[in-house]
C-alpha cells in the first residue's frame, strides 16, 4: 500500500478527534488496499506473537470508535507505544468500519509494534448477525464485507510477551496441551463450531467449576481456577490475559491473579455501566491498569492509573490499591 495513501487515511480517520460519533467516509478501493495489505502482514507473522514488554494490551472495543480514540490519547499514538488488541473490533457498536480501518492502517504502519489478535466477532457467521454486516452494507456493498471477512480469516489468535504472558481473545481449551498447536494452525481460516480455536475464541473461565464446564453461550466451554494453575505450571508461565466479557472495573482478576480479564468499551452498548481498561507490561512484567469511565460518570472520561506492585517475580503478584 503507497505510504502516502496509507498516511492520508490515517490522518482522516483522526481529524474526528473530538467530534463523537462522526463518521469517516473512505473509498471502497482503500479498504480494499487496506485489508489486502494487512493480510499480507498477518500471514508473514506467526500465530502465537512473540512479543516483548513494554506493551499495552486493550480488550474488545466492538465498534466504539470514539472510545478507542481516548484509548490512544491517554496510552499514547501509536508509535509511541506499543499495542497488543486482543479482539472484537466490530458488531455491537456503531463504528466498526472506523475501528477496523484505523488499527489495520496502524498495523501496516507499524508492523513490529502494533498488534492485533483475532476475537470470535472477527468471523463472517457471527458479525452476520451483530452489526458490522449490516454497516458495511449501509455504508458500502456486500462486496467490502466480504473482503474484511477474508483479512480476519489471516488475523494471528494468540501472543505470548516475554515467554511469560499468555494471551488470547477467549481462554483455554481442552485440546490445547503445547504451544506449538497454536502456532501450527493453519491460516486463513473460518471460526469453527468447535475445537482448538474455536475455544481460543469462545472459551470463559468460571467460577463456579473445575475442570471443564459447559458454556452458557452455546459454543466451546468454560474451564476451573484448577484449568488456569496446572496450565501456567506446565507451561512456565505467569499469567493469562484475556477478553470476551464486560466486567464492571474494565478488568477483572480470576484464578488467584493468574488470570486477567481485559475489556476496553466502557459504557458497553449503552447498556451497560461499565468502565473500559488498558493493561500496560513495562519491562520489569509489571502490570497497571488505566480505567476509561463511562460517560455519564463523573470526571467525565476520567482516565486514572491504577499502581501496581509486585512482590515476587511473577506479574501474578499485583496488588491493586
Amino acid at each position: 500500500m503507497d505510504r502516502m495513501v496509507l498516511d492520508d487515511v490515517i490522518n482522516r480517520l483522526l481529524e474526528v478527534r473530538g467530534k463523537p460519533g462522526k463518521q469517516v467516509q473512505l473509498s471502497e478501493a482503500e479498504i480494499r488496499q487496506l485489508c489486502l495489505t494487512s493480510k499480507e502482514v498477518f500471514l508473514r507473522q506467526p500465530n502465537l506473537l512473540e512479543l516483548e514488554s513494554p506493551i499495552k494490551i486493550c480488550g474488545d472495543i466492538h465498534g466504539q470508535y470514539t472510545d478507542l480514540i481516548k484509548l490512544f490519547q491517554y496510552g499514547g499514538f501509536p508509535p509511541r507505544a506499543n499495542y497488543l488488541f486482543l479482539g472484537d473490533y466490530v458488531d455491537r457498536g456503531k463504528q466498526s468500519l472506523e475501528t477496523i480501518c484505523l488499527l489495520l492502517a496502524y498495523k501496516i504502519k507499524y508492523p513490529e509494534n502494533f498488534f492485533l489478535l483475532r476475537g470470535n466477532h472477527e468471523c463472517a457467521s457471527v458479525n452476520r448477525i451483530y452489526g458490522f454486516y449490516d454497516e458495511c452494507k449501509r455504508r458500502f456493498n456486500v462486496r467490502v464485507w466480504k473482503i474484511f471477512t477474508d483479512c480476519f480469516n489471516c488475523l494471528p489468535v494468540a501472543a505470548l510477551i516475554d515467554e511469560k504472558i499468555l494471551c488470547m481473545h477467549g481462554g483455554l481449551s481442552p485440546d490445547l496441551h503445547n504451544l506449538n498447536q497454536i502456532r501450527n494452525l493453519r491460516r486463513p481460516t473460518a471460526v469453527p463450531d468447535n475445537g482448538l480455536l474455536c475455544d481460543l475464541l469462545w472459551s470463559d473461565p468460571s467460577r463456579e467449576i473445575q475442570g471443564w464446564g459447559s458454556n452458557d453461550r452455546g459454543v466451546s466451554f468454560t474451564f476451573g481456577a484448577d484449568r488456569v494453575t496446572e496450565f501456567l505450571r506446565k507451561h512456565d508461565l505467569d499469567l493469562i490475559c484475556r477478553a470476551h466479557q464486560v466486567v464492571e472495573d474494565g478488568y477483572e482478576f480470576f484464578a488467584n491473579r493468574q488470570l486477567v480479564i481485559i475489556f476496553s468499551a466502557p459504557n458497553y452498548c449503552g447498556e451497560f455501566d461499565n468502565a473500559g481498561a488498558m493493561m500496560s507490561v513495562d519491562e520489569n512484567l509489571l502490570c497497571s491498569f488505566q480505567i476509561l469511565r463511562p460517560a455519564d460518570k463523573k470526571p467525565k472520561f476520567g482516565f486514572g492509573s491504577i499502581t501496581s506492585a509486585k512482590s515476587g517475580s511473577a506479574p501474578t503478584k499485583i496488588m491493586v490499591h
